[in-house]
């Protein structure tokens, strides 16, 4: 069973087992994330990589962009970072005001229609440190975003629309993985913008 947590939470921070989030589904204004989506789409360098799994070299199904302070490696793909952008900038800042957490980089995921996805997986690579907070922000079409706890199985779904906010904290990579499933809905574009501190 999957609990569609963003329909039935309050703003703010709130606890999961083993794990603790903090959902705002209008940090940004709707004008405003338009605004963010189609700048951001002009602005960043999108490359659709390859990573390595489980033995063989695949390509993403989905566009990313690297970008902030610090170099990025996960499933075999070091990330060279491109330059902060003023867009970049003023997101960060809003998340980092409700976070308390200062972000040094960011993961830019662009998701062109509903087939192109994020597999299961956890944000736990060591240059992210033991208990990572991850600032989620989603511009553009709305997506479907699961987590599922790796011992219970339990599933916590979240419908993540232009302008909202998910903060994962606490032991969440330790003991959840998510994922954004593919869809045969008819899909525009998403852009998602993940915060982070590389040590």
């Amino acid at each position: 069973m999957t609990d569609s947590v963003s329909r039935t939470v309050q703003e703010g921070w709130f606890d999961i087992p083993d794990g603790r989030l903090f959902w705002s589904p209008h940090l940004i204004s709707q004008a405003e994330a338009d605004s963010y989506f189609q700048r951001l789409s002009e602005e960043l360098n999108w490359r659709q990589e390859t990573i390595r799994m489980f033995g063989r070299d695949v390509l993403q199904p989905r566009l990313q962009a690297w970008c902030g302070d610090a170099v990025y490696t996960y499933s075999g793909l070091t990330m060279e970072p491109q330059s902060w952008t003023p867009t970049l900038l003023a997101i960060k800042a809003a998340c980092e005001k409700v976070s308390e957490v200062r972000f040094n980089s960011v993961l830019a995921n662009l998701y062109r229609g509903g087939q192109d996805y994020m597999g299961w997986h956890r944000d736990n690579e060591p240059e992210l440190g033991v208990q990572p907070v991850i600032a989620s922000v989603s511009l553009g079409e709305s997506r479907r975003f699961i987590l599922k706890h790796m011992e219970t199985k339990q599933k916590l779904e979240f419908n993540l629309e232009s302008g909202s906010l998910l903060v994962m904290a606490g032991n969440t990579q330790q003991c959840w993985v998510h994922s954004v499933p593919k869809t045969r809905k008819p899909k525009a574009g998403r852009i998602n913008l993940t915060f982070r501190l590389i040590l």
